[in-house]
């Protein structure tokens, strides 16, 4: 079987930090988001990670994307504030906002800080985990500026993938991970069909449909159709009717009032036909961080959570070899095992990030991970 070549976090880190400043981001802002990125792609949710640099290259080169863009504070309450990512990347200005929400939250129990003129930002859960870390529960949503979704009973997208993300305390002696929920609200995110097309590998049935509601499996043909295409597209979570893909095709809608109208970020359909398809997309974001000892003593909750989660670990399985997990446990395993043994990269995908380095007049950094069995 192909093993995919590996490449250390720190030297995959110091490529992507080396890329985005060539590209004219600022020193500050181009190690926060290289940080992020990597750090999605140590969860292995590789699909928002480094693979994300050749869409980011084709954003920037069309105009769409500021690269020099640094957050601005429009307004700064007690328990609120709102920021405007001047047409960058999400990263950096999501991190900020995140951390401001927390230390809102420590004060007065609960905090929303929101974002408008954003962009693409990564996965939100590294987000949610920047509240979990330090004891507070994240809650993220976002717009997206993709029209990908197609809604229940329809033949063309609408909504972009705008994901959900909640992250919640253990104790720090726990042998639990944190509860970490991360979701696209479609059946499955775009940029998962990107990967599945870097690989050759079949897109499972249900993910994509045609225009006339018909599975669409073949890597290239799905990825396609999704992002070239004028209809079909991506399911909504639940996948049909009958599956309840009007709970996916809700939560959508819920995260693009609250993560991107709330904070005066567009809607992606009716922002093409002001702005046009090559203006910034001005996605939004929401950042929601609550301190669980104003409604409890100290401690107690994510006490009362661990245990929570042990009955969940500890629940007879269907099959013996398949022990039932709870929302963060297969990215713990993804990060104890990459944080180890490297991070893979399609060599498609690595093709493509020599390109950009090369291109950019960056060296390459990547170093191999020792292989499997070395120290």
């Amino acid at each position: 079987m192909f093993e995919e070549p590996r490449f250390t976090a720190d030297s995959l880190r110091r490529q992507t930090e080396a890329i985005l400043r060539a590209w004219g981001m600022a020193e500050p802002t181009a190690r926060t988001t290289a940080a992020l990125m990597v750090e999605t792609d140590l969860l292995g949710v590789e699909s928002h990670g480094v693979s994300m640099l050749p869409q980011y290259d084709t954003l920037r080169s069309s105009g769409r994307l500021q690269l020099t863009a640094q957050p601005q504070v429009l307004r700064d309450g007690p328990a609120t504030a709102l920021l405007d990512g001047g047409a960058g990347l999400g990263h950096a200005v999501s991190a900020q906002a995140m951390q401001l929400a927390v230390d809102k939250a420590r004060n007065l129990g609960i905090a929303l800080v929101g974002v408008r003129n954003s962009h693409h930002f990564g996965a939100a859960g590294v987000y949610a985990r920047i509240a979990q870390r330090q004891g507070l529960i994240g809650l993220v949503t976002s717009s997206a500026q993709g029209v990908l979704l197609v809604p229940t009973r329809a033949a063309e997208p609408v909504l972009g993938t705008n994901p959900i993300a909640f992250a919640a305390p253990v104790p720090a002696d726990s042998h639990n991970t944190a509860f970490v929920l991360d979701i696209a609200t479609t059946t499955a995110a775009a940029n998962r069909v990107k990967v599945k097309a870097l690989r050759g590998e079949a897109v499972p049935s249900g993910w994509v449909v045609d225009g006339q509601g018909a599975p669409v499996t073949a890597p290239q043909a799905a990825r396609t159709q999704v992002f070239d295409a004028p209809d079909g597209g991506l399911t909504p979570l639940g996948g049909s009717e009958d599956g309840g893909s009007h709970k996916g095709y809700g939560l959508s809608l819920l995260a693009q009032v609250l993560g991107g109208t709330l904070n005066g970020g567009a809607f992606a359909p009716l922002h093409r036909r002001s702005h046009g398809p090559s203006a910034p997309a001005n996605v939004g974001h929401s950042f929601i961080a609550i301190d669980p000892s104003f409604f409890g003593e100290p401690g107690d909750f994510a006490h009362e959570l661990d245990a929570i989660l042990d009955v969940l670990h500890a629940t007879r399985p269907a099959d013996p070899s398949r022990p039932v997990l709870v929302p963060g446990d297969p990215e713990a395993r993804q990060q104890a095992e990459r944080g180890q043994h490297g991070i893979p990269l399609p060599p498609a995908l690595l093709l493509q990030i020599r390109g950009l380095a090369a291109a950019a007049g960056v060296d390459e950094l990547l170093e191999p991970a020792a292989p499997f069995g070395r120290n």
